[in-house]
């Protein structure tokens, strides 16, 4: 049976103040139900395809460090007696937990496909919208479109 020193529970302590206290974040999600503050109808004057590169950090490296921590705890804990059984614990979390950051950081990069439209509104004037690239709804110029406007948010659609 594992026996944790008051040492080992300030150091699991701590490890999980660190990891519970990290902010969550909530993006806007396409299919949500927002208000609408108005709609307005137009016609695309131009349309041009770009690409928005992102790098993207795994958001699973607490976890991972916590988990080397957990294991080099462990793994120290079997060497030593009394007072160097307590160090030997605290060093190997330490070394486990680096190690598993360390190795455990990865990122990668992701592409968004955006399409930019020009669009020359019914009222006379022009808007350009940058959005995500659909694939169920390709514009072309020439196209009748309705730009909605969201909280904060610009949307724009095939006039129906």
């Amino acid at each position: 049976m594992l026996k944790l020193t008051n040492c080992s529970r300030a150091l699991f302590s701590a490890i999980l103040f660190i990891l519970t206290s990290a902010p969550a974040s909530a993006a806007y999600d396409r299919n949500q139900a927002v208000p609408v503050e108005k709609v307005v109808y137009g016609q695309v004057e131009s349309i041009k395809h770009v690409t928005q590169t992102q790098l993207v950090e795994d958001r699973n490296v607490g976890w991972k460090t916590f988990g080397g921590a957990l294991v080099g705890g462990v793994i120290g804990h079997q060497f030593g007696g009394g007072s160097g059984q307590d160090i030997a614990t605290v060093l190997g979390a330490l070394v486990g937990g680096a190690a598993a950051n360390q190795y455990g950081n990865t990122t990668r990069t992701l592409e968004y496909k955006l399409i930019e439209m020009m669009i020359n509104l019914d009222d006379g004037s022009q808007v350009m919208v940058i959005q995500d690239q659909d694939p169920g709804m390709t514009f072309n110029a020439g196209d009748e479109v309705r730009v909605v406007y969201l909280e904060g948010y610009v949307r724009v659609d095939l006039a129906m």
